[in-house]
């Protein structure tokens, strides 16, 4: 009897999936990291069959390690990553071009001309955030004006477009159809959350024909099937990964907030069932369950990891990742060194793409310890700063952040973050949250459980971190960091 399920989360950087049975248990994991390719300064990129393969590679492992064959599994669902679009052929089924990454920023002019367009004034409201040179929106209009083979397929109607779930159901499976979910829609920047269809005037002048897109369905519901040893395994669920990993700690409810560190670390907090109207936060229809919507606000910093890479790779400041919260541990504090990392701008609240990275402060007895100290602070600070705009603008009150992804693992880092927000700071000893949402939806469409409100809840294990500064540390430390970005943001302008 088929009585597992499969969640798959399939990221920048690697591919994941998670075993659950009926209780919602993790049975077996697997693991595959992912390559990305530079073919130019500012270009970032992905080979489709790669990611494919990551994710064949991860599932095989997940069944594996769990002792069980691809007839255990009754449903799969997939959490995708954001803005990386993959182009095929609809008749050879084969790509068209590499994926262009949502790290990919060879579109910043593009993004420069529209801020003139006519349309560029109702942009936000209709798509739920601005079209930046990370989009997948920017990306296609790229591949309509310098790529040949996606322009014929288009004209002959054999393109067709998606994000990586899309791709894997065509390369690893059958689609039902040219069919996504709808926080997968709206992912792709084309989207008008409001209407609930592909916004027209907005696709004309990206030159995107409306057929090349998938149709966007409620999160739970047929997609097609992935082949698993010979075996067509029905996919149920489609969701977004930050979306996913807002489902997956089970935060369901308004003001329920999770941040996940990664590339760069996103701010998730749940809105309910009506979105606000904002002009400075990304609005998302998290996720659609039957004719029920949930609506979340996100923010991200730029950088968070993709800084740790450049003090170890480009400055030589640590040797691994791991060194760099030792480090920071070997001094009380950053003694008056700020670290704006803004190395590819800056983002909520102050929405500044030219501002640039910048270490304030120094002396020459400051160490690498007080550098290292400093990147931390900053994560809590950009943190803040992002929760206090979502208060002011949103009027939600966050009580707790649930917290997860590469940096999290480090109890300082976790330490820093609820000293400087004044909030208790969970990290839930389960990690692979986005896997877990994608199985346990994939649930909900193969009738595990009946409704949302059924779901088994995330195991309770979790270390939590209490603020240990007072109020007035808080502030002044906070109004330091203002300083240092407006000292950062002066100099961009300059």
């Amino acid at each position: 009897m088929a009585d597992y399920l499969v969640g798959i989360d399939q990221g920048t950087s690697g591919s994941r999936a998670l075993v659950l049975d009926r209780e919602g248990r993790p049975c077996g994991y697997g693991y595959r990291p992912l390559a990305r390719s530079y073919p130019c300064p500012g270009e970032v990129e992905q080979n489709p069959w790669e990611v494919a393969v990551t994710v064949r590679e991860a599932l095989a492992l997940a069944l594996k390690e769990a002792g069980l064959r691809s007839s255990d599994v009754a449903a799969i669902g997939i959490a995708s990553q954001r803005d990386t679009d993959f182009v095929w052929d609809a008749h050879s089924g084969l790509p068209l071009a590499n994926a262009i990454t949502w790290q990919d920023l060879r579109t910043q002019p593009l993004e420069d001309s529209f801020r003139d367009h006519a349309l560029a004034a109702d942009a936000r409201h209709r798509l739920g955030y601005w079209p930046g040179p990370y989009s997948a929106a920017l990306h296609l209009k790229w591949r309509m004006l310098h790529d040949a083979d996606v322009r014929d397929a288009a004209r002959d109607d054999r393109l067709r477009i998606g994000l990586s779930a899309n791709w894997l159901l065509q390369a690893l499976g059958k689609p039902a159809g040219h069919v996504t979910d709808v926080s997968l829609a709206q992912s792709m920047c084309l989207w008008d959350y409001h209407a609930r269809e592909y916004w027209a005037p907005w696709l004309d002048w990206l030159g995107v024909p409306a057929r090349a897109l998938p149709q966007a369905l409620p999160t739970v519901s047929e997609f097609g099937t992935l082949t698993v040893d010979g075996r067509a395994i029905p996919v149920r669920a489609l969701i977004g990964d930050q979306q996913g990993a807002l489902f997956g700690y089970d935060c369901w409810e308004r003001g329920d907030a999770e941040a996940t560190h990664g590339t760069s670390s996103f701010v998730n907090v749940c809105v309910g069932p009506e979105p606000p109207t904002l002009d400075t936060i990304k609005i998302y229809l998290s996720w659609l369950l039957r004719d029920k919507a949930t609506y979340c606000l996100e923010a991200d910093t730029t950088v968070s990891g993709a800084a740790v890479r450049w003090l170890r790779e480009n400055l030589g400041l640590i040797a691994t990742d791991e060194e760099l919260s030792t480090l920071a541990a070997s001094v009380d504090d950053a003694a008056g060194v700020a670290f704006v990392p803004a190395l590819t701008g800056l983002n909520v609240p102050y929405n500044d793409r030219a501002a640039r990275g910048s270490l304030l402060g120094l002396t020459l007895g400051h160490t690498r310890a007080h550098v290292a100290r400093a990147f931390f602070d900053s994560l809590g600070f950009q943190l803040r700063a992002i929760l206090d705009e979502i208060a002011l603008k949103a009027g939600i009150s966050v009580a707790r952040l649930k917290v997860g992804g590469g940096l999290s693992a480090s109890d300082l880092a976790c330490q820093i973050q609820a000293d400087w927000l004044g909030l208790p700071v969970v990290r839930p000893r389960f990690a692979q949250t986005t896997a877990r949402a994608a199985g346990l939806l994939a649930g909900l469409g193969a009738g595990f459980w009946r409704a949302q409100s059924d779901l088994p809840r995330m195991p309770s294990e979790a270390t939590v971190f209490e603020p240990q500064r007072s109020s007035d540390e808080r502030e002044a430390a906070y109004a330091g960091w203002q300083r240092a970005v407006h000292t950062v943001r002066a100099w961009g302008t300059g």
